[in-house]
């Protein structure tokens, strides 16, 4: 029943984020008194992901490390820069949104790109090697790249941010990988299947919550609002272009190519929405939790196009 309910909920991957979006706006009132939630739900969601990936699949990837490295460039240089040049063109002194936008891409890659690396075939032992390396780093990269790109002009406490990200992403994903090479991927094999549906509805959760913080600001559709989404979605959109074009160019092979555009454009956005509500106002986390609208949805429109241009037939609702 847990494996049937686990492929119903990768069908609509694309519609969960928005529609807990939704929800959490209109359930605003309801929810938002459950925001100290969020870092337990979302340390959850790590651990059940992290007992996919052994430290021995890390390790391989270290012996070729050219994508690995160039990932992280796209992930914590390229994109925080553009970030923060898209922001000051757009929208000027709105140092709020400027904020959200570089947090947004300043989080780590997200969990879910493994599933469509998995589903296109890409080289998902590269993918988790990406995953655990940001997860870790992210404690560091992202409380220091808001304060380099930032400054002081939004009051935040990295130390805090530092212990959030700690506690939600790196040490479940630690644990699980312990317990996976512990029990020599038993626990894989027995639990995975298990967790993975709470997982993704876990991550409704997060998004409704976190969503309801910020109802007030989503609820009066204006043309300041549409800005933002449009913005984020064309930004949002750049990450898989750079990831594809960057492997292409470096010559790399198809599994590759895919890894890359995925892991490029996709970002943990309940983890960046968790630490936008927490640590910052909450105007900050407009642009953070409009880009859950659109993340499963451009992640689909690429697998797309990758199955397209790889002139192979994907069917995106397959994961084995």
């Amino acid at each position: 029943m847990l494996y049937r309910l686990n492929r119903q909920l990768e069908r609509v991957m694309p519609l969960i984020t928005p529609v807990s979006v939704l929800i959490g706006v209109l359930l605003g009132s309801h929810l938002s008194g459950y925001t100290y939630l969020s870092p337990w739900i979302f340390a959850f969601m790590t651990f059940a992901g992290s007992i996919n990936s052994t430290f021995r699949d890390f390790y391989k990837v270290l012996s070729k490390p050219a994508p690995l490295f160039a990932c992280l460039l796209i992930l914590h240089v390229a994109m925080p820069l553009l970030a923060m040049g898209l922001g000051n063109v757009t929208f000027g002194e709105d140092t709020f949104t400027i904020t959200g936008l570089i947090l947004a891409a300043a989080i780590p890659t997200g969990v879910s790109s493994f599933v469509w690396v998995g589903i296109y075939k890409g080289n998902t032992v590269l993918t988790l090697a990406i995953i655990l390396i940001d997860t870790i780093l992210s404690p560091f990269i992202v409380p220091y790249t808001l304060s380099v790109l930032v400054g002081t002009r939004v009051t935040m406490d990295i130390n805090a941010m530092m212990q959030s990200l700690f506690l939600m992403v790196v040490l479940p994903s630690i644990i699980g990988m312990l317990i996976n090479d512990w029990t020599k991927g038993r626990v894989k094999a027995r639990w995975s299947p298990r967790l993975s549906p709470f997982s993704k509805i876990a991550m409704g959760l997060v998004v409704a919550i976190n969503g309801s913080v910020i109802a007030p600001y989503l609820r009066d559709i204006n043309l300041r609002l549409l800005q933002i989404a449009l913005v984020v979605l064309a930004f949002a959109s750049v990450g898989y272009i750079i990831g594809f074009l960057v492997s292409r160019l470096m010559g790399w092979e198809e599994d590759t190519v895919v890894a890359l555009t995925f892991n490029g454009g996709m970002r943990n956005i309940s983890a960046g929405a968790v630490l936008a509500v927490t640590y910052f106002p909450a105007p900050v986390a407009i642009p953070v939790v409009l880009g859950m609208l659109f993340q499963q949805s451009l992640a689909s429109l690429f697998g797309y196009l990758l199955s397209r241009f790889y002139k192979k037939d994907y069917p995106a609702h397959n994961t084995e």
